[in-house]
């Protein structure tokens, strides 16, 4: 159990068996009246952000998270088969916890997967990857304006926006989180 009191960024709690983690806290005594805990929580499951005070003797039980580094094996259909890295036990997840993620990881590349009570909730791309540009539309001679992109495919299938010198056949390097071109590899 953890009290309300000990409210820091990046706790782990449950609220109403819901997995949350704490975004923002704010230990708040005022003059008149009893001392409170203004709370700006994240539910874990659906991505709602929530702010609430809560008395600061208030407890809750511990939402424990487990992260693990999985591989990406090959998707069938709507499921995306990942493998733990350390039992070699493959995990069948649905599109929908995937989505974000997938279009950016290939076969054989590892993956971030977190669980709360044995059930995939999340799954994460690595922060940065490189993928061959597979599909892009050539460069207009004079089209040099600041700041001119162009849309690529990816060999994941993603599209991303890059600058016009990049070609076919070039390697990049994507920020999944965003979802932005950095450099060329």
């Amino acid at each position: 159990m953890i009290s309300a009191s000990e409210f820091r960024k990046g706790v782990t709690f449950q609220v109403n068996n819901r997995p949350c983690v704490v975004v923002d806290f704010q230990h708040v005594k005022p003059g008149k009246g009893a001392a409170f805990v203004r709370t700006k929580y994240k539910d874990l499951i659906t991505g709602a952000i929530r702010d609430e005070a809560f008395n600061p003797s208030e407890k809750f039980p511990r939402a424990h998270i487990e992260t693990k580094t999985m591989q990406f094996l090959y998707s069938d259909s709507d499921l995306y088969y990942f493998m733990d890295n350390e039992t070699y036990e493959q995990v069948p997840i649905s599109f929908e916890l995937v989505e974000d993620a997938i279009k950016f990881i290939k076969e054989n590349d590892n993956a971030t997967l977190k669980f709360y009570q044995g059930n995939c909730f999340i799954v994460e791309a690595p922060n940065f990857v490189e993928l061959i540009v597979t599909e892009a539309e050539p460069s207009v001679k004079g089209d040099t304006a600041s700041n001119v992109t162009k849309k690529v495919i990816v060999e994941t299938g993603a599209e991303v926006y890059v600058p016009m010198f990049v070609n076919e056949g070039d390697v990049i390097k994507i920020d999944t989180r965003t979802g932005d071109y950095l450099s060329r590899v």
